[in-house]
């Protein structure tokens, strides 16, 4: 009897001891996992902070290009660290009070001093390599556009009395040089991409607008510009396709201005007359008619985005938005977005 109580009295302590082993056991492993989940979740975590010094407004806005539903805003305070964190899959274009561009990737951790001297903005970048690497390769774009004394706006150009042909080898110019400095950098692919893209968009819409708008200004006819013909400016271009590309919206701008140039070329050549659609409708049918797959949905989202964020006559893009989501919505993150926007 004893023996036989010793024999219950131990195996009941083996069995407590092996269930508090376990819970302990258990505990262990999820305390590891949650632990494992938190650093995975903090590197996919995007990072931007800013110190910013002589700025005059009231308020520092961060804001995203891809998707206003990506947006901070501080109360200006000199020498005060701004930080924000947020979730991405790709990469994104940041803004900065509306100005200054940043390119961030999924996981980017920057952290931006910024000196507003003047008209002029001192910046210096620090943080995890890729960030800092990306950031100021736009940053040496900048400086070449300075070099080169590129004007952003074509207005700008008029004023000063640029003629087309130089505007138009400028651009050629500024094209070769960042192909060739991507070319020698380490830049990731999708950033080259997003870069080139913006870069082409200058470049090719100074080829089709400012010959227009400098004999609209100037008086000089396009013909008499020494630019040759000007329907043939364009020979050989091909809409990028990769999502990088089709995410920056000065391409979408680019897209949009192609099509009513291909269409104006078409007209011209059968001798007819053609007038660029300027009404919200009228440009959705002929984006929607002229391209195909994702570049269609590209620009169709940014086009009606951009209507509904300017927040006059939304009403009228309701039935457009049906159409778009129904015939020609690829990316499902411009439905979540528009979506938002519109509640």
């Amino acid at each position: 009897m004893k023996t036989l109580y010793i024999f219950v009295h131990d195996s009941d302590n083996f069995i407590k001891q092996n269930t508090t082993m376990r819970k302990l056991f258990l505990s262990a492993i999820f305390a590891i996992a949650t632990m494992f989940a938190t650093i995975n979740a903090q590197e996919h975590n995007t990072t931007l902070s800013a110190q910013i010094y002589g700025y005059k407004g009231e308020m520092v806005y961060f804001d995203c290009v891809q998707t206003p539903l990506i947006h901070q805003e501080f109360y200006t305070n000199p020498g005060e660290e701004h930080l924000y964190q947020f979730s991405i899959d790709n990469t994104v274009c940041m803004l900065i009070n509306g100005k200054t561009k940043l390119l961030m990737q999924t996981g980017d951790s920057l952290f931006v001093e910024m000196r507003y001297e003047g008209r002029n903005i001192d910046i210096t970048f620090s943080g995890c390599d890729n960030a800092v690497r990306n950031n100021n390769f736009l940053q040496d774009i900048d400086n070449l556009k300075r070099d080169l004394r590129y004007k952003s706006q074509l207005l700008g150009c008029v004023a000063l009395d640029i003629k087309p042909k130089e505007r138009i080898d400028d651009s050629r110019t500024l094209l070769a040089k960042v192909n060739e400095m991507i070319a020698n950098s380490q830049l990731d692919k999708d950033v080259a991409n997003y870069i080139l893209a913006g870069i082409e968009s200058e470049a090719y819409l100074s080829f089709m607008e400012y010959p227009v708008m400098y004999a609209s200004v100037r008086g000089t006819a396009v013909e008499e510009q020494e630019i040759g013909d000007y329907w043939s400016i364009m020979d050989g271009f091909e809409p990028r396709q990769d999502a990088a590309s089709l995410s920056n919206p000065e391409y979408a701008s680019l897209l949009m201005r192609y099509c009513f140039f291909a269409n104006e070329k078409k007209a011209a050549a059968a001798g007819e007359n053609y007038r660029m659609p300027s009404r919200l409708e009228s440009i959705y049918a002929e984006i929607a008619e002229f391209y195909t797959g994702a570049p269609r949905d590209f620009v169709l989202y940014n086009l009606l985005c951009n209507f509904i964020k300017n927040g006059q006559e939304i009403e009228r893009a309701d039935a457009l938005y049906s159409d778009y989501k129904e015939k020609y919505n690829i990316n499902k993150e411009y439905i979540h977005i528009l979506d938002s926007i519109l509640q």
